[in-house]
């Protein structure tokens, strides 16, 4: 279990992280999710042992996480953290970069754990191309199963699918996400993308200002955004009184009601279209499944 104990932190007198507590089991998936610079990879820098604490304290399971001052080399051999920068070796190939951690005590074993990586990152086709020839998404892909090659206790991961094309997410997500369930593995994902979180994380911490304003799992945070921060995460939203926080998806426009408004324009958004209008001196978003006209009059309906 990770354990982190009123961590507060500032790389000055400004503090980048106040009061951080919370607890990770063996195989659970948690995701951090804030705007930029509320200190989400700041926090897994933390927990690698990148930066020394002065307040606060992290173990993973009866060992404490040590930072620098206490490390010759930053990190533990149980823990990987996966960065948006790789450091990956460019001038080997793939099944190299995955294996270079292995032993070649045990050939057979080696190649059949690097060949099951590979899989569950989708590069197959390239397991013999040096890495300075891929792309931005298949050198991410390389890095995570590159970190998951000695199948460690925990995985830390930044923005881990930022650099991959939109086609490919959603499987490769499933693979590897999966893939730490089946091996109880626990995860860390620091994210903007809900793709990664709503499917697959176990608790949501939500952070802003320095500091946890929610944890929760994302049902319940979804269903019930106590602020239109954590709404804004999941979906497109409005602020209407005396209803609160409501999503577009859940006000329809009826044939009559009290609530009037007036289109201002029509977005197409696959299914259906976003329809954003004026309503009391401003503006709405309502989910429709057909293009409005601009200035047509429109009654509404606020599902409860």
């Amino acid at each position: 279990m990770l354990q982190v104990k009123n961590v507060t932190f500032g790389y000055s007198k400004t503090k980048v992280l106040k009061a951080i507590d919370f607890k990770v089991k063996a195989g659970e998936n948690l995701a951090i999710i804030g705007e930029s610079g509320s200190g989400k990879s700041t926090l897994l820098k933390l927990i690698y042992g990148e930066y020394d604490l002065k307040q606060g304290n992290i173990f993973w399971k009866d060992e404490e996480i040590l930072g620098p001052k206490y490390n010759l080399v930053v990190g533990y051999d149980f823990m990987k953290y996966v960065t948006q920068e790789f450091d990956l070796m460019p001038f080997t190939t793939v099944a190299e970069n995955i294996g270079k951690f292995l032993s070649n005590f045990y050939p057979v074993e080696k190649q059949e754990r690097t060949k099951e990586l590979i899989e569950v990152v989708e590069l197959e086709a390239f397991a013999n191309t040096k890495v300075k020839l891929l792309s931005g998404g298949q050198k991410q892909r390389v890095a995570i199963a590159r970190a998951l090659a000695k199948q460690p206790e925990i995985l830390l991961l930044d923005e881990p699918f930022s650099h991959i094309d939109n086609f490919q997410k959603q499987g490769l997500r499933r693979n590897v996400f999966n893939y730490l369930k089946a091996k109880n593995i626990a995860c860390i994902v620091a994210t903007h993308d809900r793709n990664d979180v709503l499917g697959f994380a176990d608790q949501i911490i939500v952070l802003n200002e320095s500091e946890i304003i929610a944890k929760d799992t994302p049902q319940n945070l979804y269903k019930n955004p106590k602020l239109p921060l954590i709404a804004s995460f999941f979906s497109e939203f409005n602020v209407i009184e005396p209803y609160g926080i409501v999503y577009a998806h859940h006000i329809k426009i009826v044939d009559k009601s009290d609530l009037k408004a007036v289109v201002k324009r029509s977005y197409f958004n696959g299914n259906s279209w976003l329809v954003e209008a004026i309503y009391n001196s401003g503006s709405i978003i309502v989910e429709h499944h057909i293009e409005l006209e601009k200035e047509k009059l429109i009654c509404l309906k606020v599902l409860t």
